[in-house]
């Protein structure tokens, strides 16, 4: 199933003003290390999580690819 486009943008939007960083480049991160694809075959695992667990797993899975 794929994620409405909406859950994509919310988590691209709440770690862009958690970061403080242009919403543009937390895109273009998220593409570059992958982490788009795993919110998109994750879909059903992550949309339920809390925005605290949301944003632990992305800065985890952003560090992992330093």
């Amino acid at each position: 199933m794929f994620p409405p486009l909406s859950f994509l943008i919310f988590c691209l939007e709440l770690y862009a003003e958690r970061t403080a960083s242009p919403s543009p480049a937390v895109h273009r991160r998220f593409t570059q290390s992958g982490l788009l694809d795993v919110l998109i075959s994750d879909y059903e695992d992550l949309h339920g999580m809390s925005f605290e667990y949301l944003m632990q797993f992305f800065d985890e899975y952003l560090e992992g690819e330093k």
